[in-house]
């Protein structure tokens, strides 16, 4: 059961009401954007609510237990904060919202609705459309290690050990397609940065980093399929910084980056049809070395 303050408790008993709904957006970079679907700006802790951004949401859905709690925002892409090219460029991505109900009269008399994080966002004709999900999915996400074949680490973070440096190539860009890049300068072979990274070192999105989905040859240029779509703003001559790929299999890891020791998979552990296996002499004596 929510218990509202006071004074919002005295105006909803009054019977008429001044009410609005506000949407604090906080991104990954630390930057805090608020939009309001009142007709004004409002302020209160320490961020501006802006008017007129085209927000509205649907009803939220709230449950006892762990079900994950949903609620869509969605509306037109008229702030210059809320643009196409950010969310295109994943600034959105995962980022923590805050939903209040104020009364737009008196700021003070608020409730906070949900605290979440953005999840799927879409975007297309001016418009927008953005999951907002309930803090109960983080529960349905993956803690602590797990007993598998392949790595959990990350190449080159603390428990890999890998030296990025050395495995670090740049390369300029030659043409830009929705999702995939066209670079001269990447002297590997096919493959060599699949499921790695390439950062923009230069021009209008310098510092944007990209999964990358595929690497392949052709001739003299490299073309890098991406696992999402590109942003407006990459032109050709802009440089880029690529990061080679792990598949987190244990022959990569010793073949590809001499770096077995530290590989954090299982590559040794027993298949699933380990039980169903029995001993078998094929002839040569019940020593227990052969298995059916």
């Amino acid at each position: 059961m929510r218990t509202l303050p006071p004074g919002l408790q005295a105006h909803l008993d009054s019977g008429t009401t001044t009410l609005c709904q506000c949407w604090r957006v906080t991104l990954k970079s630390g930057e805090r954007i608020g939009f309001t679907d009142h007709d004004r700006d409002l302020v209160f802790v320490d961020t501006v609510f802006e008017a007129d951004a085209g927000f509205s949401a649907s009803r939220l859905e709230s449950s006892l237990g762990l079900s994950v709690d949903n609620m869509e925002a969605e509306g037109a892409l008229r702030s210059d904060r809320l643009s196409e090219a950010r969310l295109r460029a994943g600034d959105f991505d995962h980022a923590e919202i805050d939903v209040w109900r104020v009364n737009w009269q008196d700021p003070n008399q608020r409730v906070l609705l949900r605290h979440g994080h953005l999840g799927e966002v879409t975007n297309g004709d001016g418009a927008f459309k953005a999951e907002i999900r309930g803090l109960t999915h983080l529960l349905g996400q993956t803690r602590g290690r797990l007993f598998q074949y392949g790595c959990d680490a990350e190449l080159g973070d603390s428990r890999c050990g890998v030296l990025l440096a050395g495995f670090t190539a740049t390369a300029t860009v030659v043409s830009v397609e929705d999702a995939a890049l066209m670079v001269s300068g990447l002297a590997a072979d096919d493959d060599w940065s699949t499921r790695g990274t390439v950062e923009m070192t230069s021009g209008a999105l310098a510092g944007k980093r990209f999964g990358i989905k595929r690497q392949r040859q052709a001739g003299a240029q490299s073309r890098l399929d991406l696992w999402q779509v590109l942003p407006d703003g990459i032109m050709a001559g802009d440089t880029v910084q690529v990061v080679a790929g792990c598949d987190k299999q244990f022959a990569t890891c010793h073949g590809k980056f001499a770096n077995a020791i530290n590989f954090q998979g299982f590559p040794h552990m027993p298949g699933t049809d380990f039980v169903a296996g029995f001993a078998s002499s094929y002839d040569t004596g019940n020593d227990g070395g052969q298995r059916s």
